[in-house]
């Protein structure tokens, strides 16, 4: 019998939650295991957030991006893996690897399936009596608004992070008018191909909040916007001052094409289409005619700007989960025993220690966060952590817990280390020694070798 079995339950399904790339790979390893997964996709089709940015490239590669049980399960349609060295867009991980397996995986899928409640069967939250005893719950509303139950022996919630972005509120919260002046507030990175967006920056001045991967996405899309459209200009918004490491781990980056999407947005800002506002803490938005003013915490101005694209990372959406006994970390919003590995107070490394059902399990047994979700708030997450973590997970659901304890996984380093908690200083030094402190071994036995911190990166 399984670990996370309860009698009489062996035969429900895994309920996978969100038909992305990590909760497809889940729903392969089930199947690799021999366990019958059902994936509850809100949306019309397979990868659903993935072609919301359909756009955008990737900075892995595509012998990054697919899963193994996944790759065994195309084999026999005579699916071919990509050229391993090509970077896809969203939109080419969704045509050529997400849609096939999908297909692949059939009826295992039901879409426009959302999921508005998790829990025990007969329990709420509050009560003990029985309730490892029972199989979980699954409470869906349908495309058509009819709702539904389902019973399932384990939840595996690879919903992601994808509807809930950040707002552009330093302290976390809405800046004062951001809500009301909506219209001219995206949280994309914006498709320049498509002629309604295009003409909605073309020749505009625009304002890019945020620090990571996106905002530089963003920052060398527009700066090439300028080379076409005169007047065309962006101004971007940093809590913290300019220095080396603002654009990434550049040529140190064992991602290279991340590394190089840095260096283009350093380029766009020398070039002079990119201006920066620094040590600057959004705290309202005010109007100015159509235009918008920027005003952080001390009360400095921004000249006007025509539209804001908010890039401020995203959170997870626990509503649904309100009747599970999670253990979640109080600043990250992620499993207890992961957060220390992948704090961004701690460090800002991409790579993180591996990890596998141990550091995402929660005192409720059998269910788990996984993907980008599990990591809460933190950024940088990346394609083949999720990947890891299903395996190992759906290990432990069939009983395997040698394999569910056992991975091995290189992860790149970034070339970027420090404390994102200096970097709010807008002066604070943000160098830190020690060369490679990114790497992660390659393999490690979960639970055994994992250190209680990483105490860096």
């Amino acid at each position: 019998m399984s670990i996370n079995s309860v009698p009489g339950t062996d035969q429900l399904p895994v309920v996978v939650i969100g038909a992305g790339p990590v909760g497809l790979a889940a729903a392969a390893h089930l199947v690799e295991r021999g366990i019958e997964p059902l994936v509850l996709e809100a949306g019309p089709s397979a990868g659903t957030a993935v072609r919301d940015w359909a756009h955008v490239r990737l900075f892995s590669p595509w012998s990054e991006i697919t899963d193994p049980a996944a790759e065994k399960l195309l084999a026999p349609t005579g699916w071919t893996r990509p050229d391993g060295s090509a970077y896809p867009t969203g939109g080419d991980w969704a045509e050529h690897y997400l849609q096939p397996l999908a297909d692949v995986l059939g009826d295992k899928i039901r879409y426009g399936a959302t999921v508005v409640g998790v829990a025990r069967a007969g329990r709420d939250r509050i009560v003990d009596s029985g309730r490892d005893e029972q199989p979980f719950t699954v409470h869906i509303q349908q495309a058509d608004g009819r709702e539904e139950r389902i019973s399932a022996r384990a939840v595996i919630d690879a919903s992601g992070t994808w509807s809930t972005p950040g707002p552009m509120g330093a302290d976390g919260l809405p800046a004062l008018g951001e809500k009301s002046a909506a219209g001219h507030i995206s949280y994309r990175v914006p498709d320049l191909g498509d002629p309604a967006v295009r003409a909605r920056y073309a020749g505009k001045r625009t304002a890019v909040v945020g620090s990571g991967a996106s905002a530089f996405t963003a920052l060398a899309q527009l700066a090439d916007l300028a080379g076409d459209e005169p007047g065309t200009h962006a101004v971007w918004i940093l809590r913290r001052g300019v220095t080396g490491s603002t654009f990434g781990g550049g040529e140190a980056d064992q991602l290279p094409a991340r590394g190089a999407l840095g260096l283009r947005a350093k380029a766009a800002v020398e070039a002079g289409h990119a201006g920066t506002a620094t040590g600057f803490r959004t705290q309202a938005v005010e109007r100015d005619g159509d235009r918008l003013v920027l005003v952080d915490d001390n009360g400095r101005r921004l000249d006007p700007v025509d539209e804001v694209i908010v890039l401020t990372g995203f959170r997870p959406d626990l509503s649904f989960l309100s009747e599970i006994r999670l253990g979640l970390d109080e600043r990250l919003q992620a499993p207890t025993a992961l957060a220390p590995l992948i704090d961004p107070n701690v460090h800002s490394c991409g790579t993180v220690y591996p990890h596998g059902v141990n550091e995402l399990s929660h005192p409720e047994q059998g269910v788990y966060l996984t993907g980008m979700k599990s990591y809460g708030r933190a950024p940088t997450f990346l394609a083949m952590t999720g990947y890891e973590q299903v395996r190992s997970i759906t290990a432990a659901i069939a009983g395997d817990r040698e394999a569910a304890e056992r991975v091995e996984l290189t992860l790149p380093e970034t070339g970027v280390c420090g404390g994102a908690g200096l970097f709010d200083e807008p002066d604070a030094a943000q160098n830190v020694e020690g060369g490679g402190c990114c790497a992660a071994p390659a393999t490690l036995q979960i639970g055994v070798g994992a250190p209680a911190s990483t105490g860096g990166c």
